[in-house]
């Protein structure tokens, strides 16, 4: 997708993930990407119309099959990728990073496309794995809600 040459119409991708901690581990999908398998927290883009905790809330289940309760706003992320052929200049994604407790799980729940399995790791574990992390922002993410980083649900508001 080429850049506009007008700078107002430029959006990023707007995406939410979840940091779902439970026992001192954190929640992971393991997904394949371009033939490649990536580790990333339950995430996925913002719909027409949706608030972005409904967004964590809804993408979590999508890609784990886990019913979670969002404990946290963590922070909002800025993060530009590495070109890829047909896009030039990387794309742009704007992430919303929840901190989540889980409720309960369907393991009969079929998963998204391309989603291989959801997986708990200990911090630990996900970080000796960051060659397989889908985006810097995997860890970032994970590490400022170890360190605990946290806004109230209502930094994020949604205006009718």
């Amino acid at each position: 997708m080429a850049m506009s040459a007008d700078p107002r119409f430029w959006q990023p991708d707007v995406t939410v993930a979840t940091v779902v901690m439970d026992g001192g581990r954190v929640l992971c999908i393991e997904e394949r990407i371009e033939g490649r398998l990536v580790i990333n927290q339950p995430a996925g883009h913002l719909e027409p119309d949706e608030s972005l905790l409904h967004a964590a809330v809804r993408e979590t289940l999508e890609e784990s099959g886990w019913t979670v309760e969002l404990t946290g706003f963590i922070g909002s992320y800025l993060w530009k990728s590495a070109p890829r052929p047909g896009d030039a200049d990387g794309r742009h994604f704007l992430r919303f990073a929840f901190a989540a407790r889980p409720l309960a799980h369907d393991p009969a729940r079929t998963l998204d496309d391309g989603i291989v399995s959801a997986t708990w790791f200990t911090p630990a574990q996900l970080q000796a794995e960051s060659a397989r992390h889908r985006s810097p922002l995997v860890w970032q993410v994970v590490a400022d809600c170890l360190a605990g980083q946290r806004f109230p649900l209502s930094a994020v508001r949604q205006i009718p």
